[in-house]
């Protein structure tokens, strides 16, 4: 009874297994020595080869086929290696050379920008701000001397306008005084006169 239900499932496991068969007898069939990678050919002489007790038992031309395929191939891989390590030197060489460009084209932008941003004044760099800055205290210091000169020029004309008055004034003080002296003088020298006259007369 047991077997007569193990019966379907052989059969289902049985049509499964059929297309891997025919599928391996496929890969079997497309196995060369003159053609695919080295790994099938390996497969190919394997396959191929009879079998005596424990040993496979490999045709000499096979083995010499195989033997130049696979340094063939070692030769390509190794061509393909060294084309591979010229490029990657190249392109190391290109991004250093890359590299270099850019330091030298950043250390020029920040020198721009440092231009741009600073001002030279007596030799000295300054920024901008501190550029204006300074500028600004210069021309404030300059107009505050202005108007202490302005204020002084008054202050002194004024001074000098009072003094000249003042000098004016004296001066007509010094010739009222000295008209007042001089007649004073003259009458004097008459009443002298005067009196030397009397004294002749007597």
């Amino acid at each position: 009874m047991n077997a007569i239900k193990k019966i379907p499932l052989i059969l289902i496991l049985f049509i499964f297994s059929l297309p891997s068969f025919s599928q391996t007898k496929k890969e079997k069939d497309n196995l060369s020595l003159n053609s695919g990678t080295i790994d099938s050919q390996f497969e190919f002489v394997i396959r191929r080869s009879n079998k005596y007790q424990d040993y496979k038992v490999v045709k000499n031309h096979w083995l010499f086929k195989l033997k130049a395929n696979t340094l063939d191939s070692l030769g390509a891989v190794h061509k393909n290696l060294a084309d591979t390590q010229l490029i990657v030197k190249k392109q190391g060489k290109e991004i250093s050379d890359l590299k270099s460009n850019l330091n030298n084209t950043q250390l020029d932008l920040d020198k721009t920008n440092s231009e741009k941003n600073n001002m030279a004044l007596f030799g000295m760099q300054m920024s901008k701000t501190s550029y204006n800055v300074l500028m600004w205290s210069i021309i404030a210091g300059l107009l505050a001397l202005l108007l202490l000169f302005i204020y002084k020029f008054k202050n002194s004309n004024a001074v000098t306008k009072e003094a000249k008055h003042a000098l004016a004034e004296i001066e007509e003080e010094f010739d009222e005084h000295r008209k007042i002296a001089l007649e004073r003088e003259q009458k004097v020298r008459r009443q002298l006169q005067d009196e030397i006259n009397k004294q002749k007369g007597l």
